[in-house]
């Protein structure tokens, strides 16, 4: 062979392998959101779920029958109170967490509602619980992500490191996400810096024990199989290019550009750890359908009268027309003394984060995938049915009505939460004055909002809180890092009313869905019955006409006395519906148009205050 066409064939071989470079730039891998959003439970994980202990139970669960490919409940229960000493409550906790977090169609869950809401007995309900099982691999690295929250000793100590002149100023959006996200399970820049520091790690906890050495660590030359990277789905996904359709990460590791570098071998069906490693570490990026991205640029929502007094810093925007399920999101930060009210397709199956709200009465009536209420106060938060969970932090006099999979309050303060939940309530550290009621109000299309998300009324475990603290369940309450028992309270039922949605819409449901407990609904009937017993006494007290107008003004002044005092006038005036003009005002073409006839307000109180935002 001549050097001339030894030459060409060097040249065609390095062009073939620019263009595969070229290619697999092309190529990204994102975290996905809702792993770290609602899977990391929002407190630093016990010990005995560090990376050692995660390892021997990875080896424990491959070499025991009955634990791989998925794992019973009865299985975890006993590695997790046999093997890692935590609690019962505990463990059903993460497993119960875990199943939320994965895809159940809304009939699977109203059938496991109604399997459950006939369990009479513990056994009955341990029973029952053998029934499920989760994919082994991915309920590892589920276990492994609680790390998210772990506390740093060192940042503890001197918090986070000084700047330096090579440090980029943060750019008034990247200030704005940072600031917006209470922690990190929000921080779509966390989850990639967690996934960063840790991906080595994770990918060791799907080596197979035969490649392990003695010290359980995966050698340099072991192979993961395909299979096992599968699982990685639960952590990362990606596309071919921008705009592309989304796909699993074990796609695009094992087809197209990537397949080169990840090393992966249709014979053998695996990847060599290190090429796999190396490859997934050079093709991470920052989601882009996160919080920074949205905030970024994402859909701007506009709403009648934006621009007037203390509206102008009022900020919504949504990624729900480009985003895939599973990372759709709506942020609201610094509604202020306003009605924000809302049911649409664009909420419909969205993660909501309700940032730095005050003095405002937020309806948003359509079934969402999950809310995060954060740093608001003096607010009122009437919901749809939330298919995974509603998260409370950093609250202050807020008001939270929902029906959701599960409700977690941490760090907040004089907040009440009426709720229908299958799950018990968890409270983590930091809370003071939490008072717990039945769910207690309806719309007219509830029901059917709940049937899609697969929420029904039984079991309803919304009176028997969990308290979470960084030593586990029902810790000593002398320890400072975990929740006060004495941090909540049952809303006694004497202190009891039911809440009316103020909107006229569509739909079957006319009264709370299953009915309220029997102590509050007494509360009611007698209340009606001095109602009642007030309209007689009037009746009979057989007033003329200059005395029953007396009498009438009377009880005008004091209605509204008592509206003042209470705050309720603020609620009443701003249910005001806007005026046509300022509707069309607020109108762009890059901007949704307002539409308050999604929700139509019942016209309550007098003229004079802030008019209903239509998202």
């Amino acid at each position: 062979m001549s050097d001339l066409t030894r030459r060409d064939g060097a040249d065609r071989f390095l062009k073939k392998k620019k263009a595969e470079n070229m290619e697999a730039d092309s190529v990204s891998i994102w975290p996905r959101m809702e792993p770290f959003l609602l899977g990391a439970l929002q407190v630093a994980p016990p010990s005995k779920l560090s990376l050692h202990y995660l390892r021997k139970m990875a080896t424990y669960v491959r070499t025991r029958e009955g634990c791989f490919p998925v794992l019973g409940w009865s299985m975890w229960r006993h590695i997790a109170c046999g093997k890692l000493q935590l609690p019962e409550d505990l463990a059903w906790l993460y497993f119960e967490t875990f199943d939320l977090l994965i895809g159940h169609t809304p009939e699977e869950r109203l059938e496991l509602a109604e399997c459950l809401s006939q369990c009479s007995s513990k056994s009955e309900l341990d029973q029952q619980r053998t029934k499920l099982s989760v994919d082994t691999l991915q309920f590892l690295l589920f276990l492994y992500i609680q790390q998210l929250n772990r506390v740093s000793l060192r940042t503890s100590l001197i918090g986070e490191e000084w700047p330096s002149h090579r440090t980029r100023s943060p750019s008034p959006s990247d200030r704005e996400a940072k600031t917006s996200s209470q922690n990190k399970n929000w921080d779509d820049q966390a989850h990639l810096s967690f996934v960063q520091s840790h991906l080595a790690e994770i990918l060791e906890l799907l080596v197979e024990p035969g490649q392990l050495s003695q010290s359980g660590q995966a050698l340099r030359d072991c192979q993961i199989p395909l299979e096992a990277v599968r699982s990685l789905g639960l952590l990362l996904e990606g596309s071919v290019s921008q705009g592309r359709a989304v796909q699993p990460v074990h796609r695009l590791l094992t087809k197209g550009p990537l397949q080169t570098q990840a090393g992966y071998s249709s014979l053998s069906r695996s990847f060599p750890l290190h090429k796999l490693l190396s490859c997934l570490q050079q093709s991470l990026t920052l989601n882009p359908f996160g919080m920074t991205a949205c905030l970024r640029s994402g859909k701007k929502l506009a709403w009648a009268q934006q621009v007037e007094g203390a509206m102008k810093r009022a900020k919504i925007a949504r990624n729900t027309h480009m985003a895939p399920p599973g990372s759709k999101m709506v942020l609201m930060s610094q509604v202020f003394k306003q009605t924000l009210a809302k049911t649409s397709d664009k909420l419909t199956g969205a993660n909501i984060k309700i940032h730095r709200c005050s003095d405002a009465f937020i309806y948003l009536l359509s079934p969402l995938r999950s809310v995060s209420v954060d740093k608001c106060r003096d607010t009122t938060v009437v919901l749809g049915p939330v298919e995974t969970s509603v998260h409370i932090h950093s609250c202050q006099n807020v008001r939270v009505v929902c029906v959701a999979g599960r409700i977690v309050i941490g760090a907040s303060s004089c907040c009440t939460i009426h709720v229908l939940t299958p799950t018990r309530p968890l409270l983590l550290p930091g809370n003071t004055d939490i008072t717990l009621g039945p769910f207690h109000t309806f719309y007219p299309s509830l029901e059917d909002h709940m049937a899609n998300v697969g929420l029904a009324v039984v079991p309803n475990a919304w009176d028997r809180p969990l308290l979470l603290g960084t030593e586990g369940i029902n810790p000593s309450p002398n320890a400072s890092s975990n929740p006060d028992p004495a941090c909540y309270r049952l809303l006694p039922p004497a202190q009891f009313h039911t809440l009316v949605v103020p909107f006229n819409m569509e739909g079957d449901t006319c009264e709370v869905p299953g009915g309220l407990p029997p102590q509050y609904q007494t509360a009611v009937d007698e209340k009606q019955k001095r109602i009642q017993n007030w309209q007689k006494t009037v009746m009979e007290a057989r007033l003329n006409k200059e005395q029953k107008k007396k009498f009438q003004e009377l009880v005008e002044i004091k209605f509204h006395e008592w509206l003042l005092e209470t705050g309720h006038r603020q609620e009443l005036d701003s249910l005001i519906p806007p005026t046509i003009s300022s509707l069309n005002d607020s109108n762009s073409p890059e901007t949704d148009t307002p539409h308050v006839n999604d929700s139509k307000p019942i016209r309550n109180g007098r003229p004079g205050g802030q008019s209903p935002m239509a998202c």
